[in-house]
């Protein structure tokens, strides 16, 4: 197991340092402290190569003048808040509104925006760097000082872990996850419409016209959002299902998962033979598969475009505060939020 790390550059004279997590299988994750970002995964495919089979760049620049949130922590809070307000006892808060009038991904200057503080840890059987940042009372319009920790762990069994933990001085809201986008053909050879993947879900949250849930919560029976016996992405690409065709002809809708820390997201490029399978604690996953990927810029040599990567964002639901049928994102004073999620990487047996 290895640990290494080097200068990536510099915002307003501070400096921005890359970690690269190796385990003895030859596996690499590689994160900058800036938005706790998630450079590189390096992984084998069928036939031992190892490639990268995450969207991201190799310069801080393009991170602050390109990125869709590649590989980012986001919060406070991820997904949409509508019209960035909330209430909480009886008081009610104005967020920033850095989307269409709404609140997206924590606000202008989210966890994807800050530079973290950051500690490595090495033992026998994994490497671990934990990122911490202190997001004060009042930031994007948030209360409460919140302490917020994640901590990213490598095993020498292909296990890439994901650990949050928060506490704050105020009641306040706290949904976070990782955006980071996966491209199992190995340094973005193909597109994810060939990706196949199984889903543990019978339902998921109708959007409206800009994408904030609307509070009806629908079956996936007889819908491209049938995922339980594995489904090609392209499916809901040529999909007519309103749905589909709202998100940009695709994906970018959260999914409630029927179980938990149990296989519920098993990801599979059969041309490469790479297999991702992901584990969570939270409620649900939000599938999005890069409709929005615009094609003014490029990624590692690679022009960006339509469906180049698909995220798998585990979180609690967006715009939870407005819906009391969802689970609640409410964090009270004092209480210790905590969540998990588990990506195994290996090969299609």
């Amino acid at each position: 197991m290895e640990i290494l790390q080097e200068n990536f550059g510099e915002i307003n004279g501070h400096p921005v340092t890359s970690t690269t997590l190796v385990n003895d299988q030859g596996m690499e994750v590689v994160s900058i402290d800036y938005g706790c970002i998630i450079s590189k995964i390096i992984v084998p495919d069928k036939t031992g190569k190892r490639e990268n089979v995450v969207l991201g760049f190799d310069t801080i620049e393009e991170y602050i003048n390109d990125s869709p949130y590649f590989g980012a922590v986001v919060g406070r809070f991820a997904g949409r808040i509508k019209e960035g307000t909330f209430e909480l006892d009886s008081q009610t808060y104005q967020l920033e509104k850095n989307n269409n009038g709404h609140h997206l991904h924590g606000g202008l200057k989210g966890f994807d925006k800050v530079i973290w503080n950051s500690q490595v840890l090495k033992g026998e059987s994994e490497v671990s760097i934990v990122y911490n940042y202190l997001s004060p009372d009042g930031e994007e319009g948030y209360p409460g000082n919140l302490d917020m920790k994640v901590k990213y762990t490598l095993t020498n069994a292909n296990e890439f872990l994901i650990s949050y933990e928060a506490i704050s001085d105020k009641k306040t809201l706290i949904n976070v996850t990782n955006h980071s986008y996966f491209n199992l053909s190995g340094n973005l050879k193909r597109d994810i419409l060939e990706h196949d993947l199984t889903l543990k879900s019978d339902s998921f949250l109708e959007l409206d016209n800009e994408l904030i849930p609307t509070g009806e919560i629908l079956s996936v029976e007889g819908t491209p959002f049938d995922f339980r016996e594995g489904r090609y992405i392209k499916d809901g690409v040529e999909s007519e299902h309103p749905q589909n065709v709202l998100a940009g002809n695709g994906y970018d809708h959260p999914f409630l998962l029927a179980e938990k820390e149990n296989k519920e997201m098993v990801l599979k490029d059969e041309e490469s033979g790479r297999q991702l399978t992901v584990e969570t604690d939270q409620p649900s996953v939000v599938l999005y598969t890069g409709t929005q990927l615009e094609s003014n810029f490029t990624i590692r040599g690679v022009k960006a475009r339509k469906y180049l990567g698909l995220c798998l964002e585990t979180q609690g639901l967006p715009d939870s505060i407005h819906h009391s049928h969802f689970p609640s994102n409410i964090l009270d004073k004092d209480e210790v939020f905590r969540s998990t999620t588990k990506y195994v990487f290996d090969v299609i047996d």
